[in-house]
């Protein structure tokens, strides 16, 4: 089983892996241990410590943050093996390093509508008008890389890489823009629909180098590494105009991977691993992190679907996170969406965007563009379209959840229910709310 090993090292080793100018190795951190197969190609990662009732919860001072290392236990030694390293001083905790993936779809329905009717729900000529184009914002899409030429092409306009706060992960060759036409084009597209002047950050997470894997399959950890360089990003920011959402059309689909429920090692169900603790410390800092609800909808449920119940696990669960339901442009839930209660968040998804209509066509002409994977990027490109205007520090991301999850088109009976969340964004009503607050100010 694949692991992250979480280090308590000196202070000025910390100090040196949080220093992105440094570089320090997994063997300088840990060296060796028995049992454990340590990924040397793996650049040990520094995570902010949690301290639950401080005033700053998230602490990178070298004294309160950990070091992570990757590595691999053996199944049928991890009983023995993980109690043992765990009394160890240095090393404070075992965490599972799930295989993550894309949640694409499972319908195999034709498109309803277009990304046309899209932008019309969307209001974006509203929001073109108003000057709210995402301009200058970040965007990272964090999927399967961007093919820039691809997307300009059925966008219809220019797309903006920005490559030198883009990223890959270890072992993934490519430059940003230039990867295959794949998920990611997708999601990329999709985002473009609402801040088409947005800068994307391309991070091809998912473009896994494990034996075995697929360009729609990655490991958790690298997800991990690649949301310490969006620190980086966020912090070299000016405060005053800080803007960085981040789209996140991924998830894991099985607790095979997994530590069980309960085990201090589980992703699924625990606040406390690293990567959900990282995503935690990124939205402290200023990000607008939305993650797929996933396509677990017991309707038409994904053929990886492996949990029993309770679908929406780990980050896509997280309090901190904008979890994203489908509907299609009739405002209709699709059949896929995964229902809540969430793991970490009974009351997820939050909200829906909409999916399932002719856009990229990066899976082939007449394929919708589908599944959360879609309605995310939707969604972040609206946030971004917001952030043109009103950065991080005029209306924090908690803010804007709130009112995201305040204007609404209510599909059910009652405020929230696990089908829609809150409902399905109104961006009409989200725009007449940001220009109340302004003139109140």
């Amino acid at each position: 089983m694949r692991v992250l090993i979480q280090v308590r090292p000196t202070v000025d080793l910390v100090a040196a892996v949080a220093d992105p100018a440094v570089h320090v190795t997994a063997a300088e951190v840990l060296g060796g241990l028995p049992d454990v197969v340590i990924d040397h190609t793996y650049t040990p990662v520094a995570v902010p410590g949690y301290r639950q009732d401080s005033a700053v919860p998230y602490s990178m001072a070298p004294e309160h943050a950990t070091v992570l290392v990757r590595g691999e236990i053996a199944d049928e030694d991890l009983a023995t093996v993980v109690p043992r390293l765990t009394e160890s001083a240095a090393i404070t905790g075992i965490f599972a390093d799930p295989v993550v993936e894309g949640v694409l779809t499972c319908g195999d329905t034709g498109p309803v509508g277009t990304s046309r009717d899209v932008g019309t729900l969307l209001h974006t000529t509203e929001f073109a008008t108003a000057g709210l184009t995402g301009a200058a914002v970040a965007l990272a899409i964090v999927d399967t890389g961007i093919n820039a030429a691809f997307v300009e092409k059925i966008h219809g306009g220019s797309v903006n890489i920005d490559a030198q706060r883009s990223w890959n992960p270890p072992g993934v060759t490519g430059k940003p823009g230039q990867f295959p036409v794949d998920h990611g084009s997708m999601c990329a597209f999709d985002a473009l629909i609402a801040a088409p002047q947005a800068s994307l950050l391309d991070f091809p997470v998912l473009r896994s180098t494990r034996h075995g894997g697929t360009t729609m399959d990655g490991l958790l950890s690298d997800a991990l590494a690649g949301y310490a360089q969006l620190r980086t990003v966020l912090t070299d920011q000016p405060a005053a105009t800080r803007a960085l959402v981040v789209s996140n059309s991924w998830g894991s689909f099985s607790s095979q991977w997994d530590f069980p429920v309960g085990n201090p090692g589980n992703y699924s169900d625990n606040p406390s691993h690293p990567f959900n603790v990282i995503v935690g410390s990124l939205e402290s800092a200023g990000a607008d992190i939305l993650f797929a609800a996933g396509n677990c909808g017991r309707d038409c449920p994904d053929g990886r679907c492996a949990y029993k119940d309770k679908p929406i696990g780990g980050a896509n669960s997280h309090a901190s996170v904008l979890s994203i339901g489908g509907v299609d442009t009739t405002n209709t839930r699709v059949g896929y969406s995964s229902q809540g209660p969430g793991r970490l968040t009974a009351r997820k998804p939050d909200v829906c965007t909409y999916t399932h209509f002719l856009g990229s066509t990066a899976f082939g002409a007449g394929t919708p563009d589908t599944g959360t994977s879609a309605a995310t990027p939707v969604a972040a490109g609206l946030v971004a379209a917001i952030r043109t205007h009103w950065p991080a520090t005029t209306v924090s991301p908690a803010q804007l959840r709130d009112m995201l999850r305040r204007n609404t088109i209510r599909r059910g009976t009652t405020d929230f229910d696990y089908d829609y969340g809150y409902g399905v964004i109104d961006s009409a009503g989200v725009l007449t709310e940001l220009r109340e607050i302004e003139v109140r100010a």
